[in-house]
């Protein structure tokens, strides 16, 4: 009987540390402003903090295929093949859309070769932060690659200074 307590302590002490562990950010602590301005008062439902702490714990773990922290968002797919001779193709694939849409014409048509296990090689292009954007650009893109189509995956953040 006394271990069953014990373990039932044990139990309860590592729930609640760990539950202490979790990081919690408040709504009023995203709006800080400097001491020389004004107040900002917030009221609103508490739960609004949760989703927000959720949301940034989850957005901090987001990688792009680089290992740099990233967004969701959406590339459009070029090439996409697991054969034999799928990694020279790829680089096939990315040099001629490298050579048809140069830098100077599309500054957003980054390109980027990536493998994904067990064997896919594939070439996606741009950053783009929603569907409509990506969209605009696939209808340029598919004039050179017919079979190019959007896809979900996570993106560089885009550029704060805009040249």
């Amino acid at each position: 009987m006394i271990r069953k307590i014990f373990l039932f302590l044990i139990i309860l002490v590592l729930t609640v540390d760990f539950c202490k562990s979790q990081a919690f950010i408040k709504t009023s602590d995203l709006f800080k402003r400097p001491e020389s301005s004004g107040k900002l008062n917030i009221y609103q439902n508490p739960a609004i903090d949760s989703l927000l702490s959720r949301y940034i714990i989850i957005n901090k773990k987001l990688r792009t295929a680089e290992g740099i922290q990233g967004m969701s968002g959406f590339r459009i797919q070029i090439y996409y093949s697991s054969v034999r001779n799928a990694r020279e193709e790829s680089a096939k694939a990315r040099a001629e859309f490298i050579n048809t849409f140069p830098e100077n014409k599309f500054p957003e048509l980054r390109s980027y070769a990536q493998y994904q296990e067990p064997g896919w090689y594939m070439v996606r292009a741009g950053d783009f932060r929603t569907k409509t954007e990506c969209y605009r650009f696939l209808l340029m893109v598919r004039k050179e690659f017919p079979n190019a189509y959007p896809v979900p995956d996570i993106i560089n953040f885009p550029d704060l200074i805009k040249k």
